[in-house]
């Protein structure tokens, strides 16, 4: 009977720890159940809240406009359901309950809505984030960290496709994202994931697009102020997926291009006088010029290195 607890009762719901003590309680409660008996409390919950009408309403909406119960949403699943604070094998468990009764396309969506980007000001999901320009990675941690989870050892009903196909769907949610939001998603993700996920390209052939994002992880390296020598040794890990020669300089030949094609339109904006306020035309020319110097100095050092070595 406790507003807070209903789904759509708390009349300041970003306020309200009131969810947050009910998730912390049923942590408590559940520690140590089998997962058919953690199932059922699920489906109790679930029914209770009513959240499986709820969720096909948002699933199926144009994606803002039901703002207040995607809100709702995350809130429960998050301070309920995904209690801060969990154990991993807990999370992964209630997170495989909320998403795969959903297709896909749904699955994506609903990930999206509980740990996608939010308004400082009032808490609902911001959807034009990944499209509208380069984002941070305080806006992609939360996705990040729900891939990882699904990835993991803890996350037994998904398998390596299924969070690939998974990641792939997200890139398009609400609509395409920019490459760069991609790449830095798939770094925040982890190494196995993101050489999963470029070694699916590699297999199935899609050259181009990959050697594309692979540009823009060299880029978010640079900006972001990794190390660049882990997109080398990501580059190598990723030729020796192509099954002969022509196929893997295919690819070394469509990075290169991919640089030139990049660097040419960026130049192109630059003199077209197309600047803003912070004049990023200039600045991801500057980043992206430093980036490609920095990544073939790495590549000379690795290539000298080996010669020096076996003379």
């Amino acid at each position: 009977q406790v507003s807070c607890f209903k789904l759509n009762g708390c009349a300041s719901p970003l306020h309200c720890l009131g969810l947050q003590c009910y998730g912390v309680f049923l942590q408590i409660l559940t520690a140590g159940w089998d997962e058919l008996e953690c199932h059922r409390v699920f489906n109790f919950l679930w029914e209770l809240s009513n959240l499986a009408r709820k969720v096909q309403t948002v699933v199926s909406s144009k994606p803002g406009s039901a703002r207040r119960l995607e809100l709702r949403i995350r809130l429960f699943c998050r301070g309920v359901l995904l209690s801060p604070g969990s154990r991993r094998s807990d999370s992964a468990f209630w997170l495989t309950r909320i998403l795969k009764p959903w297709p896909m396309v749904n699955q994506a969506r609903l990930l999206y809505i509980i740990f996608g980007p939010v308004s400082s000001r009032d808490g609902h999901v911001v959807w034009q984030k990944m499209i509208e320009g380069p984002t941070d990675e305080t806006s992609l941690k939360g996705l990040a960290d729900a891939i990882k989870l699904l990835y993991g050892t803890e996350a037994r009903e998904w398998t390596a496709d299924d969070v690939i196909s998974l990641v792939d769907e997200l890139s398009v949610v609400p609509q395409e994202w920019l490459m760069e939001n991609n790449a830095r998603l798939l770094l925040l993700s982890g190494n196995s994931i993101c050489f999963t996920f470029m070694a699916s390209k590699a297999v199935n052939g899609r050259a181009v697009e990959l050697a594309r994002l692979m540009v823009f992880m060299v880029l978010v390296c640079e900006k972001d102020l990794y190390c660049m020598d882990w997109a080398v040794k990501m580059m190598q890990k990723v030729c020796k997926v192509f099954s002969t020669p022509w196929e893997r300089n295919n690819f070394l030949q469509c990075l290169e291009n991919s640089f030139a094609r990049m660097l040419m339109d960026m130049l192109q904006a630059v003199l077209a006088g197309e600047r803003d306020e912070e004049d990023s035309s200039f600045l991801n020319l500057f980043h992206l010029m430093n980036a490609q110097a920095t990544f073939h100095k790495e590549i000379l050092y690795l290539a000298m290195g080996s010669t020096s070595s076996t003379s």
